[in-house]
C-alpha cells in the first residue's frame, strides 16, 4: 500500500448548516464506532467533525483511497456517495497537505484567525490517536500542522486583533485598564451577544462579574455560568455605582440609561473612570452620556468600526501567513517523498553486509588453512571488508539521494529507485 494522502471534507462555504448537520462525524470517531475503518486501500484516517467543517483525512492507495473514505462517511449517515458529492472538496498529495496547514493555521475559517480550530484539530488527533487510525505518516503530518500553526501566530498577526463585536468590545475596555483583574464588571441583558462579551471578559480575568436583567431567573442562569452574582433589575443603578466596566445589550424598545442617570452615577463613583459598550439594538445607552467626562462609551457601530479595520489588517497578515503555510508544505513533502528512499537504501546496506560475512568467512578459512588467524589480522579484515561495502554503496546511494533533491516529479525519484533496485537485485 502507498502512502498517497488525501482530503475530502465540507464545509461553511460548500455547504449550509443543515447539509454540514446531515453528514457530521461527530459521533462517529470512538474505536467502536470509528467510521473510516482500515483496508480496502486505507492505511492511516483521521475525521474532524465540527460545526462548519466535515473532514476526512486518509493515507492509502490515492484514488482508490479516497473513493472508500467516501463511501464509508455516507454509510456511517445513512446516505450514499451521490447524495454528499456535490458539497464536497477534494484534495490530493500536495494540495491535502497545505489545505490541512490552512485549517489548522485558521487562515481556513470562517472568521479569519480564530483560535478554537487548532484545538478542534487536536482533539481530532487525539481521537484519532486513541482508535489506532493514526500511523506513521500522520503522525509526523498533525505534528508538522500544529508547528505550522504554532509558527503563523507567532510570525504574523493574523490572530493579534478583535474581530467579533464581543471580542472587540473587550479589547477596547483592556486597553483603558490595564490590569483588569482590579475591576468589576457589569452586564445588562442575559443575551447572545451578552453572554459572548461576558465570557471574554472572564477569560481577560475580570476581578468580579454581576448580571442585571429584567428577568431575574435569566440572569440568575448566566450568572452561575459565569461565576458571577445575579442582581435584581431593580437595583441597576446603585450596581452602576461600583461598575468599572458595563456591558449592555437587552432588547428594550428604547434607553434604558440616560445622561442625568449617569451624572449621579459619576458623582457616587468620585468621578472615577467608566468604560460603557452598549451593543444593542435600538441602543440601551442615551449617547448624550458620551459628553460626560471620564466615561467611554461605545456603540455596536464603533465596535464595527474597529473590527473591520481588523479584518483588513488580519487579512494582510494572511498573505504572510499562507507564504509559511507554503515553504512547510513542501518541508513535509520532502520528508514523505524520502521514505520512498529508506527501504532501497536499507535494502543496499543489508546486501553489502551480507556479501561482507561471506567474503570475510571464506577468506578467514583459506588463510585458518596454514594455521590460526590472529585477532588483529581478522579485526583489520572485517574493517577493510565494511569500507569496501560503503564505498560501492556510495555512489548508487547518492545517485538516489541526488534523484531526489533534483526531482520536480516525484516520479522521477520512483524510476531512479526502481533502477538501483533492478541493477542490484534488491527483492
Amino acid at each position: 500500500m502507498n502512502s498517497s494522502i488525501s482530503l475530502i471534507g465540507i464545509n461553511h462555504r460548500t455547504a449550509a448548516v443543515e447539509i454540514r448537520e446531515r453528514f457530521a462525524l461527530t459521533d462517529f470517531c470512538a474505536p467502536e464506532t470509528w467510521a473510516i475503518p482500515r483496508g480496502e486501500g486505507i492505511s492511516e484516517s483521521l475525521i474532524l467533525s465540527t460545526c462548519n467543517r466535515v473532514e476526512v483525512l486518509v493515507v492509502g492507495d490515492g484514488d482508490r483511497a479516497r473513493r472508500r473514505a467516501l463511501e464509508c462517511w455516507a454509510k456511517a449517515r445513512g446516505r450514499t456517495p451521490e447524495e454528499l458529492e456535490p458539497y464536497l472538496y477534494q484534495y490530493q498529495g500536495e494540495e491535502a497537505v497545505r489545505h490541512l496547514f490552512s485549517v489548522a493555521s485558521s487562515l481556513d475559517s470562517l472568521v479569519l484567525g480564530e483560535p478554537q480550530i487548532l484545538g478542534q484539530l487536536k482533539e481530532a488527533y487525539r481521537k484519532a490517536s486513541a482508535c489506532r487510525a493514526a500511523g506513521t505518516i500522520l503522525n509526523r503530518l498533525l505534528h508538522k500542522a500544529f508547528s505550522v500553526a504554532k509558527r503563523v501566530r507567532s510570525e504574523t498577526g493574523v490572530a493579534s486583533s478583535a474581530v467579533s463585536i464581543s471580542y472587540a468590545a473587550v479589547e477596547l475596555a483592556k486597553q483603558i485598564f490595564d490590569d483588569m483583574s482590579r475591576h468589576d464588571a457589569l452586564i445588562l441583558g442575559a443575551g447572545e451577544m451578552a453572554e459572548l462579551a461576558a465570557m471574554h471578559l472572564v477569560q481577560a480575568g475580570v476581578r468580579r462579574i454581576r448580571v442585571v436583567n429584567r428577568t431575574y431567573a435569566r440572569a440568575e442562569e448566566l450568572a452561575q455560568r459565569l461565576g458571577g452574582e445575579a442582581v435584581p433589575f431593580g437595583q441597576l443603578f446603585a450596581q452602576l455605582a461600583e461598575t468599572d466596566i458595563l456591558i449592555s445589550s437587552t432588547g428594550a424598545p428604547e434607553a434604558i440609561i440616560h445622561e442625568q442617570d449617569m451624572r449621579g452615577v459619576l458623582r457616587k463613583r468620585k468621578h472615577r473612570p467608566m468604560f460603557l459598550i452598549d451593543i444593542a439594538m435600538p441602543r440601551d445607552i442615551d449617547p448624550a452620556v458620551n459628553t460626560l467626562d471620564n466615561v467611554y462609551l461605545y456603540d455596536i457601530d464603533d465596535l464595527k468600526e474597529v473590527v473591520e479595520e481588523n479584518l483588513a489588517g488580519r487579512r494582510e497578515e494572511a498573505v504572510k501567513a499562507r507564504a509559511i503555510v507554503d515553504e512547510e508544505t513542501a518541508a513535509f513533502l520532502d520528508w514523505l517523498q524520502s521514505l520512498t528512499l529508506q527501504p532501497t537504501i536499507v535494502a543496499l546496506g543489508e546486501r553489502g553486509r551480507r556479501i561482507v560475512e561471506e567474503e570475510l568467512a571464506r577468506t578467514l578459512r583459506r588463510l585458518g588453512s596454514s594455521g590460526p588467524v590472529d585477532e588483529e589480522t581478522r579485526k583489520a579484515l572485517e574493517i577493510m571488508a565494511d569500507s569496501l561495502v560503503r564505498r560501492f554503496n556510495h555512489e548508487p546511494i547518492a545517485f538516489l539521494k541526488e534523484r531526489f533533491h533534483e526531482a520536480e516529479n516525484p516520479e522521477y525519484t520512483l524510476q531512479a529507485v526502481d533502477t538501483i533496485r533492478r541493477v542490484f537485485d534488491l527483492k
